[in-house]
């Protein structure tokens, strides 16, 4: 009988050791070997080969286009590049009841009217999921449901009823037969994450998976996993509303960095198209309160820049900056200080951004150094204004690429002046726009001051 070998495993960088460590020697991380080892099963060779079958990639080219597998609710199908692909292999994550099982059901129902659709949970009964679907009205004889978190007969139920979608939640609580470790440990997800693989690309099966995130908030098996599937999508809150944003973070058949916008009510989540409708509303004219526009993925988002400066009383001013890069607000303080003769690094700075989203790049600049000066010189800016520019570290203002939906989005909002650098090229009137060329046209702003 043939030894099964023991290995603790990494949860980080599935590094494998013969015995228990504190830190792992690959990614240098400390508690992330478990408690107990695992135990890997022998695997026997095969002395047959098999010569794989080649062919040229141009001899599919009169192959029919994949047609993508759209649900109907146009926020899902934009994150995720305009539909669920045929085989594709999709993991959805966030924090617990943030709304992954909600979600996953509704959209289970509305894929099930068109294609045959499988919904298996291993984490609640089907009392519980029978529950939630009569509140969310999703109660249908097209969509099969089951329990069952047996891998081997999560396999077996595909292959006799041949689905086009199955949606499992969640990942971490399915179990198989051919390893003896608890659920949701390393060497248990990657058997289980490779054998629904090939179930998927084998049978041109689509396969949507919920799983668990860590305390840090990143997928768990974080590595392991996002290497695996095709695409990664994160459900996460926001801190003002009952704001859901799916976010993609990896996608092999749509752009990246793409949000959709959903609510949740006690009927479940509703898509928000007009998000920037609702961020206009909540804006306020005050001093510090600057509107910006970021685009994320394809769609621009307007987003309130807030900024509190006051002089400190401390030998080393505070910088508090929440959903922007704190060095990003020092450096263009820094800028304003060199050739404003603007004494920032003897002010506190208390810097957020609003919709709890994380901004990046450098076109947020120039909202940036206007939402600081607002609040120095205590002068809140004209309503409905929009800034967009890059400063540079010598003082002037750049364009930014990529400006036409920014602008085109801001004109259906009705904004009324958009700031942009002098050298900006756009197609709009010029009553629209507001240029600068350097810092110093910023003053002309407070001149009262």
């Amino acid at each position: 009988m043939a030894k099964l070998s023991q290995s603790y495993r990494c949860s980080g960088c599935n590094h494998a050791s013969t015995k228990w460590v504190g830190q792992c020697p690959g990614c240098k991380e400390w508690n992330t070997f478990p408690d107990e080892p695992s135990y890997d099963q022998p695997q026997t060779r095969s002395k047959k080969r098999l010569n794989p079958v080649l062919a040229p990639l141009n001899a599919y080219a009169d192959a029919p286009p994949t047609q993508r597998m759209t649900s109907g609710t146009k926020e899902w199908d934009r994150v995720l590049g305009g539909g669920i692909m045929p085989g594709a292999f999709i993991m959805l994550t966030g924090d617990p009841g943030i709304g992954k099982s909600t979600l996953l059901l509704q959209i289970a129902h509305q894929l099930a009217a068109k294609h045959a659709t499988l919904y298996f949970s291993s984490e609640e009964s089907r009392e519980q999921v029978r529950a939630r679907a009569q509140r969310l009205g999703c109660l249908s004889d097209h969509l099969l449901f089951s329990d069952q978190a047996h891998v081997e007969s999560i396999i077996a139920a595909a292959e006799q009823n041949k689905p086009e979608i199955i949606i499992i939640d969640s990942l971490q609580n399915c179990f198989t037969d051919s390893r003896d470790s608890a659920p949701g440990s390393i060497s248990h997800l990657r058997d289980i994450t490779f054998r629904l693989l090939r179930l998927a690309k084998d049978h041109s099966i689509a396969i949507l998976l919920s799983g668990h995130i860590t305390k840090d908030g990143t997928l768990a098996g974080p590595k392991l996993l996002e290497h695996m599937v095709d695409a990664v999508f994160y459900l996460q809150g926001e801190d003002r509303w009952q704001t859901r944003m799916l976010r993609s973070i990896k996608n092999r058949f749509g752009t990246i960095d793409e949000i959709g916008f959903f609510e949740m009510h006690e009927e479940g989540l509703r898509e928000l198209s007009n998000v920037n409708e609702q961020v206009l509303a909540d804006a306020v004219q005050a001093p510090g309160s600057v509107l910006v526009s970021s685009l994320e993925g394809t769609r621009p988002l307007m987003i309130e820049l807030q900024a509190l400066t006051i002089t400190s009383h401390f030998s080393m001013p505070q910088r508090l900056v929440t959903g922007i890069d704190q060095k990003q607000v020092v450096i263009v303080a820094a800028i304003l200080e060199k050739y404003l003769k603007i004494k920032f690094s003897s002010q506190d700075i208390f810097f957020k951004v609003g919709s709890g989203l994380k901004l990046k790049g450098s076109s947020m600049d120039l909202g940036i150094a206007l939402a600081l000066l607002s609040s120095y010189f205590q002068q809140a800016l004209p309503s409905r204004w929009l800034a967009l520019g890059e400063i540079s570290l010598s003082g002037n203002i750049k364009p930014i690429n990529c400006i036409a939906p920014h602008i085109n989005e801001a004109r259906k909002f009705g904004i009324e002046k958009i700031c942009v650098a002098q050298s900006q090229r756009t197609d709009c009137p010029p009553s629209l726009i507001k240029s600068f060329r350097s810092v110093y046209d910023l003053l002309t702003l407070f001149s009262d001051s």
